[in-house]
């Protein structure tokens, strides 16, 4: 297990950000990063999520499938395969622990990550509605995951690592909980360049995935001083056209990376 970290004001403010979501079932995020959704889900995903594909969302209740607060599909970018254990960093509703849980199946496990207790309960819930047994929900952040070293074989996270004030330890972390050879999928947003002061003291922004956008290169090069291997960004396309000031600037991505098996 990692050592508690401190909690910050950009903690506090994504916190009630996301608290209120939970709340009112409402969607973000996703509106300005849509047209960035995957290209590997291989098929049309339903209107009430753009981001996978519609065999993926089979038998899971249309208000789960539709709590949609991410910018791709990570699940499907990380290629799971049964008995792989896998971490889901902030996990929100639980989607995308469902989805891989059908995928890593009995012998697998998925562990979803949230410091948002307004989350936790809502997939709690929703686990309990699929009567899901694979999955397992721990209160937690990413700077300091509950988790022991070498425990996953994955890691994933949808648009949820751009949320983090400290993203070198939220690197090291997922190194850490990884087992060597292990892999991340990640999808996020990120920079074209560094955003303007202004936009990085928004709050509101930085709660709906755009301030606390990393560069691109920036990001990989992070991924890199933290140990990871194989570093790859792949731009799906634009996000946050819709706001001033914003427009061209950021854009959704597909990364992965692995650690090393020495």
């Amino acid at each position: 297990m990692s050592n508690p970290i401190a909690i910050t004001d950009s903690h506090t403010s994504v916190r009630e950000f996301y608290a209120e979501r939970a709340k009112n079932s409402d969607r973000c995020c996703a509106t300005g990063a849509a047209a960035g959704a995957d290209s590997n889900t291989g098929g049309d995903a339903p209107s009430t999520n753009p981001f996978y594909a519609a065999e993926l969302l089979d038998g899971i209740p249309e208000d789960v499938a539709a709590f949609t607060l991410g910018c791709g599909d990570a699940v499907s970018l990380a290629q799971l395969q049964p008995g792989e254990t896998v971490i889901d960093l902030g996990s929100g509703g639980g989607l995308e622990c469902f989805i891989a849980s059908r995928q890593v199946g009995a012998k697998g496990k998925v562990i979803g990550v949230d410091m948002t207790p307004e989350m936790l309960a809502k997939a709690w819930a929703n686990a309990a509605r699929l009567k899901t047994t694979n999955v397992d929900f721990r209160y937690g952040f990413l700077e300091s995951l509950p988790v022991a070293d070498g425990t996953a074989d994955v890691i994933i996270s949808n648009c949820v690592i751009n949320l983090s004030p400290d993203k070198p330890q939220v690197f090291r972390e997922m190194f850490r909980a990884l087992k060597p050879g292990g892999r991340i999928a990640v999808s996020d947003v990120v920079a074209d360049g560094e955003l303007s002061e202004e936009a990085k003291r928004d709050m509101t922004l930085w709660g709906g995935c755009y301030s606390g956008a990393l560069d691109m290169g920036v990001y990989a090069q992070q991924l890199r001083e933290a140990g990871f291997v194989d570093v790859k960004i792949e731009p799906k396309g634009a996000a946050a056209d819709h706001i001033p000031g914003l427009q061209g600037k950021l854009f959704s991505v597909a990364i992965t990376a692995r650690r090393s098996l020495h």
